[in-house]
């Protein structure tokens, strides 16, 4: 049998702004990979990068609360890593 205090254990899981700077990573590299490696970038590149400008308005409005002094500078720091992964990706972009 389980001890009972193992039921009255609270368990807050990951942090909404842990998932927000994942799901941006992920979104721009796949985005990157697949519409913005030629030398153009494709129209839907920007499409999808408002898309995900949105969903970051969203989240923080909706989760307001979490968001204080130390997950504000971690959130600016993981854009700022997100341009330079846009930067990175683009010097090896080919003509298509």
């Amino acid at each position: 049998m389980l001890p009972e205090e193992l039921y009255k254990r609270k368990h807050f899981g990951t942090p909404e702004s842990l998932i927000l700077i994942v799901v941006n990573y992920v979104v721009v590299a796949v985005g990157v990979e697949i519409f913005a490696m030629c030398t153009k970038i494709n129209w839907f590149f920007w499409v999808i990068l408002g898309g995900l400008a949105f969903y970051n308005y969203y989240t923080i409005r909706r989760n307001r609360d979490e968001y204080g002094k130390n997950n504000i500078i971690g959130y600016i720091v993981s854009l700022a890593g997100l341009v330079l992964m846009f930067v990175l990706f683009r010097l090896k972009a080919q003509p298509c």
